[in-house]
């Protein structure tokens, strides 16, 4: 007699399923569900099993069935009052829209998730895998705030709920977020974020904690090591935490399968063996809701850099910043087209704070933008804080355009975001005010300082290593600094006055004669 022809109490077996999905044995799970469904006759156990079962099809990749799977859930949720499972079955449908490619429902069902979820008067631990599976729909759509936010939520209900730690340890949305990074020109802000997951995992190694992973998990500090040395950055583990050996992790999920092999691509290449990463790369397939659709294409640009085809290698750079853009392109319709206005407005105002921050942020670099670049001014002038404000023009841009074309542009332009963002000061402000233009913030600064920074962003523009990536085409910066006045009739107009100031003084520095 079977485990499953020994369960009387359907709480058990909804537990032992969800304990088997935790396992990555989703197809496991998927049976036991199902058998569940068929026999009970209890609305919540009902309930509960259906939402369970569409988390076990989403971990399969198994994406014909997501429709019908969120329907029959939708229903048998509908009358029950439990905001927790309603809020759960939200966060796993926009899962399945992403991985659908409808981003307009994958966004509504986000903030349907979230509003339920914190509705929840005694949150428990269903309470926190309904957190946790909404920050992955929020990693997967490239909202890393908000994915960072909901998992620390999961993490700290779990604890309350007796769930250790690393089960919520979720390094697949530091990883997304490193590649985002990437595929937008900071390979710098990438390492960055792939050295604090590999610390992550180094803790877990030091208290005896690693073997609690979940498979999943395994599998993310995996390709997050790989990735890492594909960028350059030795191999620093061996044993169970080698990379390939973490990679192998995972269980049957999809998602796992397509890091395996994205995995093994980046291995060739940190292993010198960059043409047979490029073949290896011509035969796999993986999903593009995994990693994102410029991954394999990033990944292409740095083989063929390692084995010397720098032309070749730039035309799959530019893929892939294309490929990244567009999906920023995607997401931004959706807002525009009004997407929100399917919930009823007084309840989309207040979740639209939430997503404030997309709107005051440049698609194209990831700073902030003029409008929040002239909301924190307003904020500075108001307290009457000391703030000098820095012009940046990019000398030579135009003849990128020219020679290269506006792609090779766009990365020139997030080139020099990183370059500026890297060696600006903590508490600096840096915005992209429109075109070639990024303006500077320094708080409680004198003009003496304000000469100083200029002179380390003028450095470190210069050390790029521009040849590389426009060749022929050398790129600088000029700078104009100018002090914020909390004069005049408003923080509006002070921004204005010192703006052109600032402007002014660029363009005198543009004119001095440069030392070649």
């Amino acid at each position: 007699m079977g485990w499953l022809d020994r369960v009387d109490d359907q709480v058990d077996a909804l537990t032992h399923a969800r304990a088997l999905q935790e396992a990555s044995r989703s197809a496991e799970a998927y049976t036991l569900l199902d058998r569940v469904i068929r026999t009970t006759n209890d609305p919540a156990a009902r309930a509960d099993a259906m939402v369970q079962r569409l988390s076990a099809l989403i971990n399969l990749g198994r994406t014909a069935e997501f429709t019908r799977a969120i329907e029959e859930a939708s229903a048998a949720v509908r009358d029950l009052a439990e905001p927790y499972l309603y809020g759960h079955l939200n966060a796993l449908a926009a899962l399945a829209a992403h991985h659908q490619g409808a981003l307009d429902r994958c966004v509504t069902h986000l903030v349907k998730a979230a509003r339920a979820l914190t509705a929840v008067e005694d949150p428990d631990r269903d309470t926190a895998w309904g957190w946790h599976d909404l920050a992955m729909a929020y990693s997967y759509l490239s909202f890393h705030g908000y994915a960072l936010g909901a998992i620390e939520r999961a993490r700290q209900l779990g604890l309350t709920a007796g769930i250790p730690e690393e089960t919520f340890a979720a390094p697949g949305i530091r990883l997304r977020n490193a590649v985002a990074l990437d595929h937008n020109g900071d390979s710098d802000g990438c390492l960055r974020v792939l050295r604090d997951v590999a610390a992550d995992l180094a803790r877990f190694v030091r208290t005896g904690r690693a073997g609690k992973l979940r498979p999943s998990s395994l599998a993310a500090y995996g390709y997050s090591a790989a990735r890492q040395a594909a960028l350059g950055d030795p191999l620093g583990s061996s044993g169970d935490t080698a990379p390939a050996r973490l990679i192998s992790h995972g269980g049957d999920s999809a998602r796992a399968r397509d890091l395996r092999q994205l995995g093994m691509i980046c291995l060739a290449v940190a292993d010198g063996r960059p043409i047979e990463a490029v073949a290896r790369l011509d035969t796999i397939q993986v999903a593009t809701e995994t990693l994102g659709a410029a991954e394999p294409a990033r990944l292409r640009s740095i083989a063929l850099s390692r084995a010397g085809d720098h032309s070749a290698a730039h035309r799959a750079d530019r893929l892939a910043f294309r490929l990244a853009a567009q999906r920023n392109d995607r997401l931004r319709d959706v807002y525009i087209d009004g997407i929100a206005a399917r919930i009823d407005h007084e309840e989309m105002r207040r979740e639209a704070a939430r997503y404030e921050g997309e709107a005051l942020t440049d698609p194209l670099t990831g700073l902030p933008n003029r409008r929040r670049l002239e909301r924190y001014i307003a904020a500075v002038v108001t307290r009457g804080d000391r703030v000098v404000i820095g012009v940046c023009d990019l000398d030579g841009f135009k003849a990128v355009n020219t020679r290269h074309g506006h792609h090779s542009g766009d990365l020139v332009l997030q080139r020099i975001a990183g370059v500026i963002n890297r060696v600006m000061r903590r508490g600096d402000f840096v915005a992209r005010y429109g075109g070639d233009e990024f303006v500077v913030v320094l708080p409680d600064t004198g003009m003496a300082e304000a000469a100083e920074v200029a002179r380390r962003i003028e450095v470190a523009v210069h050390a790029e290593d521009w040849e590389s990536l426009v060749p022929g085409t050398p790129v600088g910066v000029s700078i104009g600094f100018a002090e914020v006045s909390g004069g005049g009739s408003g923080p509006r107009d002070a921004l204005s006055v010192a703006f052109e100031q600032a402007d002014r003084e660029m363009l005198r520095a543009k004119s001095r004669p440069r030392a070649s």
